[in-house]
Protein backbone atom coordinates (compact mmCIF):
# COMPACT_ATOMS: atom_id res chain seq x y z
CA UNK A 1 0.00 0.00 0.00
CA UNK A 2 3.17 2.57 1.13
CA UNK A 3 4.35 1.63 -2.55
CA UNK A 4 1.28 2.25 -4.60
CA UNK A 5 0.47 5.84 -2.81
CA UNK A 6 3.86 7.31 -3.27
CA UNK A 7 4.08 6.30 -6.41
CA UNK A 8 0.67 7.86 -6.97
CA UNK A 9 1.98 11.05 -5.91
CA UNK A 10 4.82 10.95 -7.95
CA UNK A 11 2.69 10.54 -10.79
CA UNK A 12 0.46 13.27 -9.33
CA UNK A 13 3.50 15.74 -8.92
CA UNK A 14 2.87 19.20 -10.28
CA UNK A 15 6.87 19.47 -11.50
CA UNK A 16 6.45 16.59 -13.51
CA UNK A 17 4.77 16.96 -16.93
CA UNK A 18 1.04 14.55 -17.38
CA UNK A 19 2.41 11.62 -19.16
CA UNK A 20 -0.09 8.75 -18.72
CA UNK A 21 2.09 5.81 -17.32
CA UNK A 22 2.39 2.58 -20.05
CA UNK A 23 0.44 -0.41 -19.59
CA UNK A 24 3.33 -2.09 -19.34
CA UNK A 25 4.28 0.07 -15.85
CA UNK A 26 1.05 -0.08 -15.02
CA UNK A 27 1.12 -4.03 -14.92
CA UNK A 28 4.20 -3.66 -13.18
CA UNK A 29 2.72 -1.06 -10.77
CA UNK A 30 -0.67 -3.39 -9.68
CA UNK A 31 0.25 -6.76 -10.79
CA UNK A 32 4.21 -6.90 -9.51
CA UNK A 33 5.54 -4.55 -7.01
CA UNK A 34 7.99 -6.60 -5.80
CA UNK A 35 9.17 -6.87 -10.04
CA UNK A 36 9.30 -3.36 -10.04
CA UNK A 37 11.77 -2.93 -6.61
CA UNK A 38 13.66 -5.66 -7.82
CA UNK A 39 14.28 -3.83 -11.62
CA UNK A 40 14.65 -0.85 -9.58
CA UNK A 41 17.37 -1.83 -6.73
CA UNK A 42 19.05 -3.47 -10.39
CA UNK A 43 19.71 -0.27 -12.15
CA UNK A 44 20.64 1.63 -8.97
CA UNK A 45 23.36 -1.07 -8.49
CA UNK A 46 24.38 -0.83 -11.86
CA UNK A 47 24.87 2.83 -11.65
CA UNK A 48 26.95 2.67 -8.97
CA UNK A 49 29.05 0.10 -10.35
CA UNK A 50 29.47 2.89 -13.12
CA UNK A 51 30.26 5.44 -10.90
CA UNK A 52 32.74 3.39 -8.62
CA UNK A 53 34.70 1.80 -11.83
CA UNK A 54 38.22 2.40 -12.07
CA UNK A 55 39.32 4.36 -14.94
CA UNK A 56 41.69 2.31 -17.63
CA UNK A 57 45.17 1.65 -16.22
CA UNK A 58 48.15 3.37 -17.85
CA UNK A 59 50.76 1.51 -19.57
CA UNK A 60 53.92 1.69 -16.90
CA UNK A 61 56.34 3.87 -18.46
CA UNK A 62 59.80 1.68 -19.51
CA UNK A 63 62.20 1.38 -17.00
CA UNK A 64 65.49 4.32 -18.33
CA UNK A 65 68.66 1.86 -18.83
CA UNK A 66 71.14 3.16 -16.51
CA UNK A 67 74.96 3.28 -18.58
CA UNK A 68 77.69 0.87 -18.17
CA UNK A 69 80.63 2.64 -16.39
CA UNK A 70 81.55 5.29 -13.96
CA UNK A 71 79.11 8.19 -13.98
CA UNK A 72 80.74 11.70 -15.04
CA UNK A 73 81.05 13.85 -18.13
CA UNK A 74 84.71 14.15 -17.72
CA UNK A 75 85.50 10.56 -19.23
CA UNK A 76 88.77 9.12 -19.97
CA UNK A 77 89.93 6.47 -22.78
CA UNK A 78 92.82 4.79 -22.78
CA UNK A 79 95.10 3.69 -25.87
CA UNK A 80 95.69 0.19 -25.31
CA UNK A 81 97.73 -3.07 -26.76
CA UNK A 82 101.43 -4.82 -26.97
CA UNK A 83 104.57 -3.19 -26.81
CA UNK A 84 105.64 -1.89 -30.63
CA UNK A 85 102.72 -1.73 -32.02
CA UNK A 86 102.50 2.33 -32.56
CA UNK A 87 100.44 3.63 -29.65
CA UNK A 88 102.72 6.09 -28.51
CA UNK A 89 102.96 7.40 -32.08
CA UNK A 90 99.24 7.57 -32.25
CA UNK A 91 98.79 9.23 -29.45
CA UNK A 92 101.50 11.83 -30.06
CA UNK A 93 99.53 12.10 -34.00
CA UNK A 94 96.68 12.61 -32.39
CA UNK A 95 97.39 15.14 -29.24
CA UNK A 96 99.83 16.61 -32.03
CA UNK A 97 102.89 16.75 -29.29
CA UNK A 98 105.53 14.11 -28.49
CA UNK A 99 104.39 13.36 -25.09
CA UNK A 100 104.21 9.41 -25.90
CA UNK A 101 107.98 8.18 -25.72
CA UNK A 102 107.95 6.31 -28.93
CA UNK A 103 111.05 3.82 -29.43
CA UNK A 104 111.56 -0.02 -31.16
CA UNK A 105 111.78 -1.60 -27.75
CA UNK A 106 109.27 -3.01 -25.35
CA UNK A 107 107.83 -0.94 -22.90
CA UNK A 108 109.59 2.69 -23.96
CA UNK A 109 106.05 4.02 -22.19
CA UNK A 110 105.87 3.22 -18.25
CA UNK A 111 104.11 6.43 -16.64
CA UNK A 112 101.06 7.29 -18.48
CA UNK A 113 100.87 10.40 -20.59
CA UNK A 114 97.49 12.84 -21.21
CA UNK A 115 96.20 14.72 -23.34
CA UNK A 116 92.82 16.54 -24.54
CA UNK A 117 91.99 16.33 -27.95
CA UNK A 118 89.17 18.64 -30.00
CA UNK A 119 86.23 16.32 -31.01
CA UNK A 120 85.76 17.63 -34.86
CA UNK A 121 82.18 18.87 -35.36
CA UNK A 122 80.80 20.63 -38.94
CA UNK A 123 78.53 21.74 -36.30
CA UNK A 124 80.28 23.51 -33.97
CA UNK A 125 82.18 25.19 -37.23
CA UNK A 126 78.70 26.42 -38.59
CA UNK A 127 78.12 28.14 -35.30
CA UNK A 128 81.32 29.68 -35.02
CA UNK A 129 81.00 30.99 -38.87
CA UNK A 130 77.34 32.45 -37.93
CA UNK A 131 77.94 34.05 -34.10
CA UNK A 132 82.01 35.05 -35.67
CA UNK A 133 82.59 34.65 -31.79
CA UNK A 134 85.89 36.13 -29.70
CA UNK A 135 86.35 32.66 -27.66
CA UNK A 136 86.02 29.26 -29.77
CA UNK A 137 85.50 26.01 -27.35
CA UNK A 138 85.35 22.83 -28.90
CA UNK A 139 84.31 19.66 -27.34
CA UNK A 140 87.13 17.37 -26.01
CA UNK A 141 88.02 13.83 -25.84
CA UNK A 142 90.71 12.68 -22.47
CA UNK A 143 93.14 10.08 -23.84
CA UNK A 144 95.54 8.34 -22.35
CA UNK A 145 99.11 6.68 -23.47
CA UNK A 146 99.26 3.47 -21.52
CA UNK A 147 102.29 0.99 -21.43
CA UNK A 148 102.11 -2.09 -23.99
CA UNK A 149 100.76 -4.93 -22.39
CA UNK A 150 102.11 -9.00 -22.81
CA UNK A 151 101.19 -12.50 -22.58
CA UNK A 152 100.78 -13.05 -18.67
CA UNK A 153 100.48 -9.64 -17.66
CA UNK A 154 97.46 -10.60 -14.93
CA UNK A 155 99.86 -11.96 -12.83
CA UNK A 156 102.33 -9.79 -12.62
CA UNK A 157 104.26 -10.60 -15.50
CA UNK A 158 106.08 -7.22 -17.50
CA UNK A 159 104.30 -3.72 -16.26
CA UNK A 160 101.18 -6.23 -15.75
CA UNK A 161 100.08 -4.96 -12.63
CA UNK A 162 100.77 -1.05 -13.54
CA UNK A 163 99.41 -1.40 -16.31
CA UNK A 164 95.99 -2.88 -15.36
CA UNK A 165 95.87 -0.58 -13.04
CA UNK A 166 96.08 2.45 -15.66
CA UNK A 167 93.23 0.96 -17.84
CA UNK A 168 91.25 0.35 -14.65
CA UNK A 169 91.23 4.05 -14.03
CA UNK A 170 90.28 5.11 -17.85
CA UNK A 171 86.70 4.78 -18.94
CA UNK A 172 87.31 3.25 -22.51
CA UNK A 173 89.75 1.56 -24.61
CA UNK A 174 91.61 2.28 -27.93
CA UNK A 175 93.03 -0.59 -28.82
CA UNK A 176 95.56 -0.87 -31.68
CA UNK A 177 96.38 -3.76 -33.45
CA UNK A 178 99.74 -4.29 -35.46
CA UNK A 179 98.39 -5.44 -39.06
CA UNK A 180 101.91 -3.73 -40.75
CA UNK A 181 105.08 -5.94 -41.81
CA UNK A 182 108.38 -4.21 -40.64
CA UNK A 183 111.67 -5.42 -40.37
CA UNK A 184 113.07 -2.75 -38.48
CA UNK A 185 110.16 -2.59 -35.82
CA UNK A 186 110.30 -5.74 -33.71
CA UNK A 187 107.17 -7.38 -32.60
CA UNK A 188 107.26 -8.70 -29.21
CA UNK A 189 105.67 -12.42 -29.70
CA UNK A 190 108.69 -12.77 -32.67
CA UNK A 191 105.76 -11.85 -35.57
CA UNK A 192 102.84 -10.29 -36.68
CA UNK A 193 99.37 -12.19 -36.27
CA UNK A 194 96.72 -9.34 -35.47
CA UNK A 195 94.29 -11.94 -33.97
CA UNK A 196 97.00 -13.65 -31.43
CA UNK A 197 97.56 -10.07 -30.13
CA UNK A 198 94.07 -9.38 -29.58
CA UNK A 199 93.45 -13.04 -27.87
CA UNK A 200 96.08 -11.86 -25.68
CA UNK A 201 94.38 -8.35 -24.90
CA UNK A 202 91.18 -9.83 -24.20
CA UNK A 203 92.57 -13.02 -22.50
CA UNK A 204 94.40 -10.70 -20.04
CA UNK A 205 92.02 -8.03 -19.21
CA UNK A 206 89.21 -10.65 -18.66
CA UNK A 207 91.49 -13.43 -16.51
CA UNK A 208 92.40 -10.16 -14.08
CA UNK A 209 88.65 -9.40 -13.57
CA UNK A 210 87.97 -12.97 -12.66
CA UNK A 211 90.23 -12.55 -10.00
CA UNK A 212 88.54 -9.00 -8.86
CA UNK A 213 85.36 -10.77 -8.84
CA UNK A 214 86.56 -13.85 -7.28
CA UNK A 215 87.81 -12.24 -4.58
CA UNK A 216 84.73 -9.85 -3.91
CA UNK A 217 82.33 -13.16 -3.99
CA UNK A 218 84.39 -14.66 -1.28
CA UNK A 219 84.24 -11.59 0.97
CA UNK A 220 80.10 -11.21 0.31
CA UNK A 221 79.88 -14.73 0.76
CA UNK A 222 81.59 -14.87 4.82
CA UNK A 223 79.22 -11.79 5.23
CA UNK A 224 75.88 -13.51 3.52
CA UNK A 225 75.86 -16.19 6.21
CA UNK A 226 74.28 -14.46 8.61
CA UNK A 227 71.63 -12.88 6.41
CA UNK A 228 68.68 -13.33 7.25
CA UNK A 229 65.17 -13.10 4.90
CA UNK A 230 63.40 -10.21 6.87
CA UNK A 231 65.29 -7.43 6.42
CA UNK A 232 65.46 -5.03 3.24
CA UNK A 233 68.99 -4.77 4.10
CA UNK A 234 69.74 -8.47 3.90
CA UNK A 235 68.25 -9.13 1.01
CA UNK A 236 69.50 -6.42 -1.08
CA UNK A 237 72.94 -7.70 0.20
CA UNK A 238 71.45 -11.60 -1.43
CA UNK A 239 70.70 -9.53 -4.59
CA UNK A 240 74.38 -8.20 -4.61
CA UNK A 241 75.83 -11.85 -4.07
CA UNK A 242 73.61 -13.47 -6.94
CA UNK A 243 74.69 -10.43 -9.36
CA UNK A 244 78.06 -11.17 -8.88
CA UNK A 245 78.05 -14.58 -8.72
CA UNK A 246 76.28 -14.32 -12.42
CA UNK A 247 79.21 -11.74 -13.35
CA UNK A 248 81.64 -14.96 -12.25
CA UNK A 249 79.81 -16.87 -14.66
CA UNK A 250 79.87 -14.98 -17.35
CA UNK A 251 83.26 -14.29 -17.12
CA UNK A 252 84.25 -18.20 -16.55
CA UNK A 253 81.96 -20.03 -17.98
CA UNK A 254 80.33 -18.25 -21.22
CA UNK A 255 83.84 -16.48 -21.42
CA UNK A 256 82.28 -13.32 -22.50
CA UNK A 257 82.89 -10.03 -21.74
CA UNK A 258 80.91 -7.88 -18.73
CA UNK A 259 79.96 -5.31 -21.65
CA UNK A 260 78.29 -8.07 -24.13
CA UNK A 261 75.62 -8.94 -21.53
CA UNK A 262 71.87 -7.31 -21.00
CA UNK A 263 71.91 -6.72 -17.41
CA UNK A 264 69.42 -4.71 -15.89
CA UNK A 265 69.37 -1.46 -13.84
CA UNK A 266 70.28 -3.29 -10.30
CA UNK A 267 72.86 -5.49 -11.85
CA UNK A 268 74.95 -2.64 -13.81
CA UNK A 269 74.45 -0.32 -10.19
CA UNK A 270 76.80 -3.93 -8.81
CA UNK A 271 78.53 -3.78 -12.68
CA UNK A 272 79.64 -0.26 -12.16
CA UNK A 273 80.50 -1.05 -8.82
CA UNK A 274 83.45 -3.50 -9.28
CA UNK A 275 84.80 -1.16 -12.26
CA UNK A 276 85.97 -4.21 -14.20
CA UNK A 277 87.85 -3.81 -17.58
CA UNK A 278 85.98 -6.34 -19.46
CA UNK A 279 82.59 -3.80 -19.21
CA UNK A 280 84.45 -1.00 -20.75
CA UNK A 281 84.02 -0.17 -24.57
CA UNK A 282 86.52 -0.90 -26.95
CA UNK A 283 87.12 0.56 -30.34
CA UNK A 284 89.69 -1.70 -32.31
CA UNK A 285 92.20 0.66 -34.18
CA UNK A 286 93.96 -1.60 -37.51
CA UNK A 287 97.24 -0.13 -38.03
CA UNK A 288 98.48 -0.64 -41.86
CA UNK A 289 100.95 0.23 -43.78
CA UNK A 290 100.65 3.48 -45.46
CA UNK A 291 100.76 1.63 -48.62
CA UNK A 292 97.70 -0.90 -47.76
CA UNK A 293 95.60 1.74 -46.03
CA UNK A 294 95.64 3.74 -49.53
CA UNK A 295 94.80 1.19 -51.94
CA UNK A 296 92.53 -0.05 -48.74
CA UNK A 297 93.36 -3.64 -48.87
CA UNK A 298 95.14 -5.69 -46.63
CA UNK A 299 95.34 -9.40 -45.51
CA UNK A 300 94.41 -9.17 -42.15
CA UNK A 301 91.37 -7.66 -41.65
CA UNK A 302 89.37 -10.04 -42.87
CA UNK A 303 90.49 -12.23 -39.96
CA UNK A 304 90.58 -9.35 -37.78
CA UNK A 305 86.70 -8.33 -38.51
CA UNK A 306 85.66 -12.15 -38.26
CA UNK A 307 87.60 -12.28 -35.02
CA UNK A 308 85.51 -9.44 -33.52
CA UNK A 309 81.98 -10.49 -34.98
CA UNK A 310 82.62 -13.84 -32.78
CA UNK A 311 84.29 -12.92 -29.72
CA UNK A 312 83.09 -9.15 -29.17
CA UNK A 313 80.52 -8.59 -31.91
CA UNK A 314 79.31 -4.75 -32.48
CA UNK A 315 82.61 -3.57 -31.41
CA UNK A 316 83.79 -1.14 -34.10
CA UNK A 317 86.78 -1.21 -36.38
CA UNK A 318 89.00 1.48 -37.80
CA UNK A 319 91.31 0.53 -40.20
CA UNK A 320 94.38 3.71 -40.13
CA UNK A 321 98.15 4.30 -41.14
CA UNK A 322 100.10 5.97 -37.72
CA UNK A 323 102.83 6.34 -40.86
CA UNK A 324 100.56 8.38 -42.83
CA UNK A 325 99.43 10.52 -39.84
CA UNK A 326 102.84 11.20 -38.84
CA UNK A 327 103.49 12.25 -42.17
CA UNK A 328 100.48 14.60 -42.76
CA UNK A 329 100.62 15.86 -39.23
CA UNK A 330 104.02 17.87 -40.12
CA UNK A 331 102.43 19.54 -43.13
CA UNK A 332 100.60 22.74 -43.20
CA UNK A 333 96.83 22.67 -43.86
CA UNK A 334 96.93 23.14 -47.13
CA UNK A 335 99.95 21.06 -47.63
CA UNK A 336 97.60 18.32 -46.08
CA UNK A 337 94.96 18.90 -48.18
CA UNK A 338 97.08 18.83 -51.19
CA UNK A 339 98.72 15.62 -50.46
CA UNK A 340 94.90 13.64 -48.97
CA UNK A 341 93.65 14.74 -53.07
CA UNK A 342 96.91 13.43 -54.51
CA UNK A 343 96.97 9.77 -52.64
CA UNK A 344 93.12 9.66 -52.64
CA UNK A 345 92.36 9.19 -48.69
CA UNK A 346 91.84 11.40 -45.87
CA UNK A 347 93.51 11.17 -42.41
CA UNK A 348 91.37 9.45 -39.82
CA UNK A 349 92.52 11.18 -36.56
CA UNK A 350 88.94 12.53 -36.78
CA UNK A 351 86.91 9.41 -37.09
CA UNK A 352 88.86 7.68 -34.34
CA UNK A 353 88.12 10.49 -31.87
CA UNK A 354 84.86 11.18 -32.72
CA UNK A 355 84.39 6.91 -32.42
CA UNK A 356 86.23 7.02 -28.75
CA UNK A 357 83.90 10.19 -27.76
CA UNK A 358 80.61 8.18 -28.64
CA UNK A 359 81.88 4.92 -27.40
CA UNK A 360 81.68 6.51 -24.02
CA UNK A 361 77.82 7.90 -24.46
CA UNK A 362 78.96 11.58 -24.69
CA UNK A 363 77.17 13.97 -26.45
CA UNK A 364 77.65 17.97 -26.35
CA UNK A 365 75.11 20.80 -26.57
CA UNK A 366 76.22 24.63 -27.23
CA UNK A 367 75.63 27.63 -25.69
CA UNK A 368 76.29 30.74 -28.60
CA UNK A 369 77.13 34.21 -28.30
CA UNK A 370 79.38 36.95 -30.35
CA UNK A 371 81.84 36.38 -26.56
CA UNK A 372 82.13 32.37 -26.88
CA UNK A 373 80.30 29.33 -29.04
CA UNK A 374 81.39 26.63 -26.68
CA UNK A 375 80.05 22.60 -26.42
CA UNK A 376 80.03 21.34 -23.45
CA UNK A 377 79.99 17.71 -22.98
CA UNK A 378 77.71 15.38 -21.18
CA UNK A 379 76.40 12.04 -20.77
CA UNK A 380 73.61 10.80 -22.61
CA UNK A 381 70.12 10.76 -20.93
CA UNK A 382 71.66 13.91 -18.62
CA UNK A 383 68.37 16.27 -17.79
CA UNK A 384 68.71 20.11 -17.84
CA UNK A 385 69.50 20.85 -14.35
CA UNK A 386 72.55 18.71 -14.52
CA UNK A 387 73.48 20.05 -18.09
CA UNK A 388 73.11 23.54 -16.92
CA UNK A 389 75.68 22.37 -14.28
CA UNK A 390 78.27 21.39 -16.05
CA UNK A 391 79.12 25.42 -16.76
CA UNK A 392 78.45 26.39 -13.15
CA UNK A 393 76.94 24.58 -9.91
CA UNK A 394 74.68 27.18 -8.87
CA UNK A 395 73.28 26.99 -12.39
CA UNK A 396 71.97 23.56 -11.54
CA UNK A 397 71.20 24.35 -7.77
CA UNK A 398 69.41 27.68 -8.73
CA UNK A 399 67.86 26.22 -12.08
CA UNK A 400 64.28 28.06 -13.44
CA UNK A 401 64.28 26.76 -17.11
CA UNK A 402 66.49 26.68 -20.63
CA UNK A 403 65.29 28.09 -23.71
CA UNK A 404 66.45 25.56 -26.37
CA UNK A 405 66.49 25.17 -29.78
CA UNK A 406 67.84 22.38 -31.74
CA UNK A 407 70.88 22.75 -34.56
CA UNK A 408 68.86 21.63 -37.44
CA UNK A 409 66.29 24.11 -36.53
CA UNK A 410 68.59 26.84 -36.35
CA UNK A 411 70.44 25.96 -39.63
CA UNK A 412 66.69 25.85 -41.19
CA UNK A 413 65.64 29.31 -39.95
CA UNK A 414 69.17 30.96 -40.40
CA UNK A 415 69.09 33.45 -37.20
CA UNK A 416 67.46 33.08 -33.50
CA UNK A 417 65.10 35.66 -34.67
CA UNK A 418 63.76 33.26 -37.39
CA UNK A 419 63.65 30.04 -34.88
CA UNK A 420 61.59 32.20 -32.27
CA UNK A 421 59.31 33.47 -34.69
CA UNK A 422 58.65 30.27 -36.49
CA UNK A 423 57.67 28.90 -32.38
CA UNK A 424 60.62 26.42 -32.61
CA UNK A 425 62.35 28.04 -29.20
CA UNK A 426 61.25 26.34 -26.64
CA UNK A 427 61.02 26.97 -22.46
CA UNK A 428 62.22 23.16 -21.46
CA UNK A 429 61.62 22.79 -17.44
CA UNK A 430 63.51 20.02 -14.80
CA UNK A 431 62.37 17.07 -16.56
CA UNK A 432 63.86 17.79 -19.98
CA UNK A 433 66.75 15.22 -21.06
CA UNK A 434 69.48 16.93 -23.23
CA UNK A 435 69.90 15.61 -27.12
CA UNK A 436 73.05 16.04 -28.53
CA UNK A 437 73.33 19.54 -30.63
CA UNK A 438 70.72 20.87 -28.36
CA UNK A 439 71.82 24.76 -28.45
CA UNK A 440 71.10 26.27 -25.01
CA UNK A 441 70.10 29.06 -23.01
CA UNK A 442 69.33 28.64 -19.24
CA UNK A 443 67.97 30.78 -16.75
CA UNK A 444 68.92 30.40 -12.83
CA UNK A 445 67.27 32.55 -9.50
CA UNK A 446 68.88 34.84 -7.69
Amino acid sequence: MQLDRCLRSFALSPHLSPRPPSPLAAYRVHGHPLALRSAFHTSTSLFAKKRNAMPPKKAAAAEKKILLGRPGNNLKIGIVGLPNVGKSSFFNTLSKTDLGKAANFPYATINPEEARIPVPDPRFDWLCELYKPASRVPAFLTCIDIAGLTAGASTGAGLGNAFLSHVRAVDGIFQVVRAFDDAEVIHVEGDVDPCRDMEIISTELRLKDIEWVEKHLEGLKKTGRALGNTSLADKARKEEIATVQKIYDVLTKENKDVRKVDWNNKEIDVVNGLQLLTAKPVTYLVNLSERDYIRKKNKWLPKIKAWIDEHNPGDPLIPFSVALEERLANMSDEERKEEEQKIGTTSALGKITQAGYSSLDLIRYFTCGPDEVRAWTIRKGTKAPQAAGVIHSDFENKFVCGEIMSYDDLREYGSEAAVKAAGKLRQQGKPYEMVDGDIAYWKAGA
